[in-house]
């Protein structure tokens, strides 16, 4: 085996780009760091997230050879979303709804247009990219800290090292492998783990979702230990709290409900504060980066250019036309009338007054300090209902009702807040269902569902469906039909179509080592 240590040339090798001034600083372009500031640089330039510029004033298409956002189709697979569709738009254009739409519909080839045309999976290039970096930075802080002058921030790049490659892997094994399952996780197939800096001379295949996690655990625990004294200068950076507020979601993931609650506490200890809508007016952002409900944010903002506006820019002179995706009535329906989200988190299209998400700003305006990265995001509220969450799933009914109340009374005018009686299960379901409303395309609901369905106390029904509609263009009256639906059936009756296959030129690279599970052939039913 030949030992190479990597740093800067791992990440030109593969071609990932460098995140660009949206952490207003540049990389270090070094092969190898001498000094604690050189790894701090080289983490700013190949570790982050590189958030696209996303300037809605057109109708946004995708190149079908590779999709330049950050998984997007995470937005479309779930029980949020329904596809949104005015006008003829050709299936040849690489509209959102078309280079989407086998995603929506969990066809068994998701990256293949509704044209048939395969375009590349960029995103498992892109956490592996940084986890090499990661690696190497995580290996040289190590051996520099007998002869580093500054510990502070050898201590604070290692932090945010290990709470970035905790946060990809999180990402990688909850799209590409199975959800955790607390009675089967060391077996289950979840992704190559590799945390070496070493060039090993192997083939990799999947690594046990247990392990996976088990390593997110150890580089989270690290990660809270170096940032402890750390103040950053934005939510763009990592703090202790980040750390401990991805640790109580991995702990909540794998049922570890007591150290759930305690990460949890660590974070609700710290400054942050819950925005009360009560004092919201239209026009005004929900999310915004220097929210006191931010804690991290880094990435893009695929949002926008997924639920488009149905009067951007003409399609051939005429602008009432979509092809991309709204929110989806099922969701809609779980709000009550008197919640302030309602409002604060949904607009209307201009033309067909379609439901559309609007937590977010509209990256409308260029370098817009105040714009956050939906990619990877926390905020305290769902810190606060993954403490609510752990402690109903210990019988600890009444703490659980009073960390809902501290987001409920935020969401709620006073008159309009009613008290939370339910117990038990029903209680736990009243909290997953507020974590859909509250963490509504935020990335949360599709891995959500996965972890319900085999959660070992109370799993989600195996009666469980989504469905999705089928449409069909009338070319007479220029309108779309619904002629049918697609299902995804329960994760016990469909598991292959909840996991995202591994893209084929890593299964090639590595020679077969690793292996998807087949996904079925998916056509619309008609009743």
């Amino acid at each position: 085996m030949k030992k190479v240590f990597l740093l800067y040339l791992c990440v030109l090798f593969i071609g990932l780009a460098s995140c660009d001034d949206f952490l207003e600083e540049y990389s270090q372009n070094q092969v190898y760091a001498e000094t604690a500031q050189d790894l701090n640089e080289l983490l700013i330039g190949e570790c982050f997230m590189s958030a696209q510029r996303v300037y809605v004033s057109n109708q946004g298409t995708m190149s079908t050879t590779g999709i330049i956002y950050n998984y997007p189709w995470l937005h479309v697979m779930d029980d949020d979303s329904e596809e949104f569709l005015v006008g003829e738009v050709a299936l040849s254009v690489a509209s959102l709804r078309n280079v989407l739409g086998a995603f929506h519909h969990w066809k068994s080839d998701p990256f293949s247009t509704l044209e048939n045309k395969q375009y590349k999976d960029n995103d498992w290039e892109r956490f592996y990219g940084y986890i090499a970096v990661l690696n190497s930075i995580i290996y040289r802080a190590d051996e520099l800290r007998s002869k580093e002058k500054d510990i502070e921030l050898l201590d604070k790049v290692e932090g945010e090292a290990r709470f970035l490659r905790a946060g990809y892997y999180f990402l990688l094994v909850n799209i590409y492998g199975k959800p955790y399952c607390k009675a089967t996780a060391n077996k289950d197939g979840g992704v190559p783990l590799k945390i070496s800096e070493v060039i090993e001379d192997k083939y990799f295949s999947r690594d046990p979702v247990g392990a996976v996690y088990a390593q997110m655990v150890t580089d989270l625990k690290r990660a809270t230990t170096c940032l402890e004294n750390v103040v950053p200068v934005s939510s763009l950076r990592v703090s202790s709290a980040a750390a401990q507020a991805l640790l109580s979601r991995v702990y909540l993931y794998m049922e570890e409900y007591e150290l759930a609650v305690t990460a949890a506490d660590e974070v609700l200890a710290d400054s942050y504060d819950v925005l009360d809508l009560n004092n919201w007016s239209a026009g005004k952002n929900v999310i915004y980066r220097n929210s006191l409900e931010t804690i991290f944010t880094q990435g893009g903002n695929s949002i926008p250019v997924t639920f488009l506006n149905d009067s951007v820019s003409p399609w051939n002179g005429d602008d009432r036309r979509a092809s991309s995706y709204q929110v989806s009535d099922d969701l809609l329906a779980c709000y009550d009338p008197s919640d302030l989200r309602r409002n604060a988190f949904f607009k209307f299209s201009a033309k067909t007054r379609a439901t559309l998400p609007s937590k977010y700003r509209t990256w409308n305006v260029a370098d817009d300090k105040e714009q956050v990265g939906e990619d990877f995001l926390i905020r305290l509220p769902e810190v606060i209902l993954n403490k609510a969450e752990a402690l109903a799933m210990l019988k600890r009914d009444d703490e659980a009702k009073i960390e809902l109340q501290k987001i409920r009374s935020k969401r709620f005018k006073a008159a309009d807040l009613k008290p939370v009686i339910e117990t038990g299960e029903d209680l736990v379901n009243f909290i997953r269902e507020e974590r859909r409303r509250e963490l509504c395309f935020e990335g949360h609901r599709w891995f959500d569902l996965r972890r319900y369905a085999v959660n070992s106390i109370y799993p989600l029904s195996r009666d469980f469906s989504i469905k999705h509609q089928s449409y069909s263009y009338e070319a007479n009256t220029q309108t779309w039909y619904v002629d049918g639906y697609y299902e995804l059936n329960s994760y016990a009756d469909d598991e292959a179509a909840w996991i995202v296959p591994i893209p084929n030129y890593a299964i090639e690279f590595n020679k077969g080592s690793l292996q998807n599970e087949i996904r079925p052939t998916r056509d619309p039913k008609r009743d």
